[in-house]
């Protein structure tokens, strides 16, 4: 992990938001969302970001109006971006397709993406000029379901930034809308994948009948130091390089070690965060894995389905069972939790949403992990290549997993970690006494303090 940077300032110029409408009409209809999509928890914005070094083929193209046909075109297929959200009775959800169109920012900075430092990472510096937020276009309702921002750079790069409300999508679904823009770019007339909406799909039964357990959804009185205010927490980034997730594979036991990157890893940290946090023994903790299930129905959803399609799969012990058992105690959690979420699991988070009015996912003494390596975020080709960082933006509330290369072209995950600031002390010590701890005992696996 770098040592925080000297703090980046610079101007930006930009141009009054415009509405970006699809380029063809559209039907005006109403859509309702899921039961999955409208939950209290998914109704938040989440921002993206992608930064693009110069190309010198794109003095002839210019990246504004280049992304804004594509995004037109784009839109003639998913239109219901192009409408705004109403809410109908008992808080349900439903688009409006008014063709209204998604709120597009033109600007230029006079910094280069060589300013931004060798390596970029969240939190991202400066987000708020790189994302600006409109005045009263932040809301659920009636408001603009996209929001973008391309800024040029003085160097000749550009930085790509998105707003999304979570309601319409989660990371797979956003990706296949920015997928098919990018195929607009490229010239294609029609997306290689068609857009499914089907929400009906994932809604509660008639009657609804809750048969799983959701202890996510549990209502707890926050009596912990997840309530302090993010003034007084530390955001930073941490890469895990393939000798890194060796490591840690090595403090699981025999049975174990063939588990997934991110089970390992979260684990890992689960275990890491809770030693740091330092929480009394017998508080019960809790990990938030944000598992895809479409693969989970039979048959599967659609392959264009764009919607949200994912459960927050928990996983509960007490803090002194955390800390004083091995990483082998959390890994069978972890893996366990995941393993729960089948169709059935998910029809009853549908059943119960509506039984309990839509409620939010619970964050007291909770570790909440999106893992979003399989996004593809950084696959998004606008003409000029790959782009130099794609993916989330901050990570105050979720921990994001990202798939990462460092400058020195090593391959492995990302971790962006909100934490107190005492808390975060203690957990680097952590993390720097078991790589130390590792080193000694013949391993090769440096500190990810030390690997950006």
């Amino acid at each position: 992990m770098a040592t925080p940077p000297t703090p980046l300032v610079f101007e930006v110029s930009r141009r009054e938001p415009v509405l970006i409408t699809p380029s063809e009409p559209t039907p005006h209809e109403l859509k309702p969302l899921s039961d999955i999509d409208d939950q209290d928890g998914l109704r938040v914005q989440i921002p993206l970001i992608y930064f693009y070094p110069y190309d010198p083929s794109m003095q002839r193209r210019d990246p504004v109006e280049v992304i804004k046909k594509a995004l037109a075109k784009t839109l003639v297929f998913y239109y219901p971006f192009a409408g705004r959200l109403r809410e109908g009775p008992k808080r349900k959800l439903l688009v409006e397709c008014t063709g209204e169109g998604i709120l597009f920012i033109e600007a230029d900075a006079d910094v280069t993406l060589e300013q931004f430092g060798d390596e970029l990472y969240p939190p991202i510096p400066c987000l708020e000029e790189l994302l600006y937020d409109v005045p009263g276009s932040s809301g659920m309702i009636n408001c603009p379901l996209l929001l973008i921002q391309v800024t040029r750079l003085k160097c000749g790069g550009i930085v790509f930034a998105i707003r999304l409300n979570h309601t319409m999508s989660d990371g797979t679904g956003l990706n296949q809308f920015l997928s098919a823009m990018c195929e607009m770019v490229h010239g294609a007339q029609t997306p290689s994948i068609q857009p499914v909406w089907e929400r009906h799909v994932l809604n509660a039964r008639n009657p609804p009948q809750v048969t799983c357990l959701h202890h996510e959804y549990d209502q707890l009185v926050d009596d912990t130091t997840d309530n302090i205010p993010l003034t007084k927490k530390t955001h930073r980034s941490f890469f895990f390089g393939p000798a890194n997730i060796s490591a840690i594979r090595g403090f699981a036991p025999l049975h174990l070690r063939h588990c997934s990157t991110f089970d390992v890893l979260t684990a890992f940290l689960w275990r890491c965060r809770t030693i740091a946090l330092q929480p009394n023994p017998n508080d019960e903790m809790r990990i938030l894995c944000t598992v895809n299930a479409r693969n989970r129905f039979n048959p599967p959803l659609p392959r264009g389905y764009y919607g949200n399609c994912m459960a927050y799969s928990v996983a509960m012990a007490k803090a002194g069972e955390i800390s004083r058992n091995s990483l082998g105690f959390t890994l069978e959690l972890v893996r366990k939790a995941k393993a729960n979420v089948t169709e059935e699991y998910m029809r009853s988070v549908a059943d119960l949403l509506v039984i309990k009015g839509r409620p939010w996912y619970t964050m007291v003494r909770s570790y909440l992990v999106s893992d979003v390596t399989r996004a593809m975020f950084a696959e998004m080709n606008l003409g000029w290549g790959k782009p130099k960082y794609a993916g989330p933006a901050k990570g105050n509330v979720a921990s994001f997993q990202i798939p990462y290369r460092t400058k020195k072209g090593e391959d492995g995950v990302l971790v962006t970690l909100c934490l107190p600031t005492l808390a975060m002390e203690r957990f680097v010590k952590e993390l720097d006494s078991t790589f130390k701890e590792q080193s000694n005992g013949g391993g090769n696996a440096k500190s990810p303090l030390s690997s950006l």
